[in-house]
């Protein structure tokens, strides 16, 4: 694969993706939980029909399975694989009317996105490995969108190589999209049946190098608070505020677990919704740890919490519901060891100096693995997801697609 043609056509396939505004909503009750996500999805599948790949579909769900046939002579008959990214970004921060900013032939400096917030280098040192090169960058007022939209131009950048060049022997290739893996259903109903692949990569992670076989535990714990409301002027030893026991339940957790004072292998509690009034009060708290045994005593943790909140003030109720999200991916992965052998050769074959470390977060490659498909994480490219400071480095897309495209090469000889 030529270097250069990668890179004009995975940086227009990503520019054209991240103005499309896909930002899902974790109180949404459709599927995919906005319209806008139909839009993205839409137009990938006609991009793979255009391709000519004719075995394309996609469900009421949002589940885009396409499939590109084997190449491979008389018989040869590799396992097929298959590469995932996801459609939607975090409604964290804006991501209508995105505006990239492409900067050819970086400084090192600081960079101005506008009058209000710069990338400083001081904060963002990785970008001065890319001096020289090309970034791209938001204007300030919106995340970029390379979580996942590098992912998906990539995967789309690997489609049409393949699909150009059919003398290329290679076994069977399975593109995977989704929605709404931003809010941790991304993969509910997904069409196992429908799958062939050995293993699927997520091409869903951030700066060169990175690959990911571990991910969090990952639950939510949605906590309902129910007081008494009376006229204040006659509360006296009759009132019980709901958002007082939720403001009291909140100042029990441990501080110094929380996502802004842990790191590497730390897990922790994150309080990251509340509302409601005096009579009731709903607070979501999301669990994190890489340990099934530590999770469980975070949730017990809470559920003490809530006992004693309850029993200090009388007459109001905590009740707590706890929800699985998604699990370690590791223990599934390290089931079928060819699949991580084969990606680290692949990264050591092109020179790429390998970043091995947990995820401090999750991916759909994390449910897929759970349903019986290995799904590790690869880089995309870009840093600081879900952020007005996101950026992606053009070099990390070109050598994801290169990634790819070696992947498919390695197991085509198995």
């Amino acid at each position: 694969m030529n270097k250069n043609d990668i890179k004009n056509e995975v940086v227009e396939r990503f520019l054209t993706y991240v103005k499309i505004d896909t930002r899902s909503d974790e109180h949404g009750s459709a599927k995919p939980t906005t319209q806008n996500q139909w839009d993205l999805l839409n137009l990938l599948v006609q991009e793979l029909t255009d391709l000519g790949i004719e075995d394309t579909q996609i469900n009421d769900d949002g589940f885009i399975i396409s499939r590109i046939p084997s190449t491979m002579r008389a018989g040869k008959t590799p396992p097929a694989i298959g590469f995932m990214a996801h459609v939607d970004t975090s409604p964290d921060m804006p991501g209508n009317d995105v505006k990239p900013q492409i900067i050819n032939d970086y400084d090192g400096k600081d960079i101005k996105l506008n009058d209000e917030f710069t990338l400083s280098v001081k904060e963002n040192p990785h970008l001065l490995d890319y001096i020289g090169k090309t970034i791209i960058t938001t204007d300030g007022t919106t995340l970029l969108g390379a979580d996942d939209k590098a992912g998906v131009a990539e995967i789309m950048t690997m489609a049409n190589y393949y699909m150009n060049h059919p003398e290329i022997e290679h076994g069977e290739i399975e593109i995977v999209f989704t929605a709404d893996e931003e809010t941790g259903h991304g993969m509910d109903g997904f069409p196992l049946e429908r799958l062939n692949s050995r293993c699927c990569y997520t091409i869903d992670g951030g700066r060169l190098g990175e690959i990911e076989y571990e991910c969090f535990n990952a639950y939510k714990v949605d906590i309902t608070f129910t007081g008494v409301m009376i006229h204040p002027g006659a509360a006296r030893g009759r009132m019980i505020n709901a958002m007082t026991m939720a403001t009291r339940y909140l100042s029990m957790l441990p501080q110094s677990e929380s996502p802004e004072t842990t790191d590497g292998r730390e897990g922790y509690y994150y309080p990251n919704e509340i509302n409601g009034d005096a009579e009731s009060c709903r607070l979501q708290i999301n669990l994190r740890d890489f340990d099934s045994a530590g999770m469980q005593r975070r949730i017990a943790v809470l559920k003490s919490i809530g006992e004693t909140v309850s029993a200090s003030f009388g007459g109001g109720s905590v009740e707590q519901e706890v929800t699985k999200q998604y699990i370690n991916m590791s223990e599934y992965v390290q089931k079928d060891p060819l699949v991580m052998e084969k990606l680290i050769a692949v990264i050591d074959e092109l020179e790429i100096e390998p970043v091995m470390k947990p995820i401090r977060g999750g991916t759909d490659g994390a449910r897929l693995s759970e349903m019986g498909i290995p799904a590790p994480n690869i880089f995309g490219g870009g840093f600081n997801f879900h952020s007005r400071f996101e950026w992606v480095a053009v070099d990390g897309m070109v050598a994801a697609v290169t990634v790819i495209e070696r992947l498919v090469n390695s197991w085509s000889r198995a």
